[in-house]
């Protein structure tokens, strides 16, 4: 009987699993097609996502009477791919190992996979399909038995190795012999050799642990009347993204994943800009996570270590600030969309939006949960810090929130998060009863938000636009009321509203802008945008036509409920990196729309 996989995956039918150390993707049929070791940001030894060909992945050949499905264990980020035939069904359960040892708040996160197969029936028969393709793809693995395990090598580096350990027989699996399933079995890929003995019992144990861990964290997420069952996934995801050893959240768990097939919008997301992560934790700390939080303040705390550090737009998860950018050009990309490119040369950009939405995160930090005194006094500099910058920067052009790598120009969308910058920095020192300061950066604040009138609304379209004196509309503009610039009776941001929907709207999904930037005109639509029009239509009246788009939109998600950064306005297919904070932050705040807490003490007898 013929044993190959059922078909290509389509449209990053994809879930992911990780430990907030590193994370891998694995496709609807089983195949971890991205992984990189020890770290998020570390060279890949499966990237088949990348290149199907010579990316390198790990999977299980099954002949075509098995129906596949998959879905997450419940409340975890622990993936159940089930493979069911008349022959027998198993499941394969793969997660990577979180959960907290010891007294002192301590977590064990190794960077290693586990692929538990459980047999639920029969005797299925399988073949491994274990193609590893080290730093990505640049090098060959040699293998070598050591003790109970085989040791993985990059041919042009010795020292570059995993370890890879299983129940089964390393030469079937090698040799892609075809194996029947009479009894659990299990897989684990670790970066390091293990000093423990690895068997079912261990396994088991890992499992368990790892379960309860997700199952704990999940239940601190705040309760909803409706589309709870998203809301929690997409809390779970972003909790994926966040980087435990230094507190960063990364933008996405891939590289050059394109926006468009075939076009060269193909960018590394597994840093940490600023603007992602403060909009992810403020996401988090809405419902319920405060503990993210505390963990960025520590990370922007230990990137400004001096009072006159400079900010970057973008850092590395460890706070490096060099992000030297490349490009492989042995990769083929993702539907022969190249170039694949790891390191991202935006770092360098500026980018004055990044500091408002920094800010509102520190905001949140003084009034919900300030440290001792000498954490308040460190933040404090930090604040000051970026009032210097803002209040020298606020008149300068800029690249703007999408980055366009042309000419700077005065972008409303940077001037208005200035403003949010300068605004919640005076409710920072009104907190701390520091008049002098609350004046002071009052005015600045003032005289920002007037400029904007003056320069950002148009009085012959009626609108605010893209840059001060043109006619361009842009999404951005959407987050205007959001942000508490301007209220949502106010005329001119319904007029806002009404223009942008008009101009940017097409086959009922939003561009980000439409008008040529460096790399041409964008063709593909940018998730997080139809998620802030909903927002703009349900706050300006529109509530019934909101809750319709969302509800189309939602549907545009893969079959996990996980979105990437883009999505295809013909198709809907999905595009760009995957998955995407914006994009499941976005859906969670989106749905809080139309949803209410509820209130568990009402379910607790007294």
């Amino acid at each position: 009987m013929n044993m190959d996989y059922q078909g290509e995956t389509e449209s990053f039918k994809y879930g992911a699993i990780g430990n907030c150390r590193s994370a891998a993707l694995i496709s609807d049929k089983g195949s971890i097609d991205w992984l990189c070791l020890p770290d998020f940001d570390s060279s890949s030894i499966f990237a088949k996502i990348l290149d199907k060909n010579i990316g390198g992945h790990f999977g299980f050949k099954v002949d075509n009477s098995y129906i596949i499905t998959q879905k997450y264990v419940e409340h975890t980020n622990i993936l159940c791919t089930s493979f069911i035939s008349p022959d027998g069904a198993f499941d394969i359960l793969d997660f990577m190992p979180r959960y907290r040892i010891g007294e002192k708040n301590e977590y064990y996160l190794p960077s290693e996979v586990y692929r538990y197969i459980k047999v639920k029936s029969g005797y299925p028969r399988i073949k491994v399909d274990f193609k590893p393709a080290m730093n990505y793809a640049r090098d060959t693995p040699i293998y070598t038995n050591v003790n109970n395990c085989v040791k993985v090598a990059a041919s042009k580096n010795e020292y570059d190795t995993f370890y890879f350990y299983s129940s089964l027989d390393f030469d079937s699996i090698h040799e892609g012999k075809e194996i029947t399933l009479s009894k659990n079995e299990f897989f684990l890929i670790s970066y390091n050799q293990k000093m423990i003995k690895i068997d079912q019992e261990r396994v088991q144990l890992e499992y368990e642990r790892t379960k309860v861990y997700w199952i704990n964290w999940a239940n601190r997420t705040k309760k909803f009347t409706k589309y709870y069952d998203l809301i929690e996934r997409s809390v779970l995801v972003l909790k994926l993204m966040s980087f435990h050893r230094s507190g960063a959240v990364l933008a996405a768990l891939t590289t050059s994943l394109p926006e468009s097939v075939g076009e060269v919008r193909n960018w590394d997301y597994r840093f940490c800009w600023i603007r992602d992560a403060s909009m992810s934790i403020e996401t988090l700390l809405s419902v319920g996570h405060q503990g993210a939080a505390k963990r960025f303040m520590t990370f922007i705390h230990n990137i400004l270590k001096k009072k006159s550090d400079s900010f970057q737009i973008m850092y590395g998860i460890r706070g490096e600030r060099l992000l030297t950018e490349e490009t492989l050009d042995h990769l083929s990309g993702y539907k022969n969309s190249k170039p694949v490119r790891i390191g991202n040369d935006a770092y360098h950009q500026k980018q004055n939006d990044s500091f408002g939405y920094l800010m509102d995160v520190m905001y949140q930090y003084y009034k919900f949960f300030p440290g001792t005194l000498d954490e308040i006094e460190d933040m404090f500099e930090v604040v000051k810090n970026i009032v210097r910058t803002v209040s020298a920067d606020w008149e300068k052009p800029d690249k703007g929130i999408w980055e366009i790598r042309g000419v700077e120009q005065h972008f409303v969308f940077s001037k208005v998060m200035s403003w949010v910058a300068m605004d919640r920095a005076s409710s920072i020192a009104e907190i701390l009863h520091n008049d002098d300061f609350v004046i002071r950066w009052k005015i600045i604040a003032d005289s920002i938000k007037q400029d904007i009138f003056e320069n950002g609304w148009n009085e012959n379209i009626g609108s605010f636009t893209q840059t001060y004196g043109n006619f361009e509309m842009d999404s951005s503009l959407l987050l205007l009321e959001e942000y508490g610039f301007i209220p949502a009776e106010d005329e001119r941001y319904i007029k806002t509203v009404n223009s942008i929907y008009k101009a940017l709207n097409y086959n009922g999904l939003m561009f980000r802008y439409n008008k040529c930037d460096d790399f041409g005109l964008p063709s593909s639509a940018f998730t997080i945008c139809t998620f802030w029009m909903v927002r703009g239509l349900y706050v300006t009246g529109r509530k019934n036509e909101a809750q319709t788009i969302f509800e189309e939109l939602i549907s545009y998600s893969n079959h996990l409920g996980l979105f990437s950064e883009d999505l295809d306005f013909e198709t809907k297919s999905q595009l760009g990196n995957f998955p995407q904070a914006y994009s499941q932050l976005a859906l969670i705040n989106t749905a809080l729309l139309f949803s209410d807490e509820i209130e568990l003490s009402r379910f607790i007898r007294p």
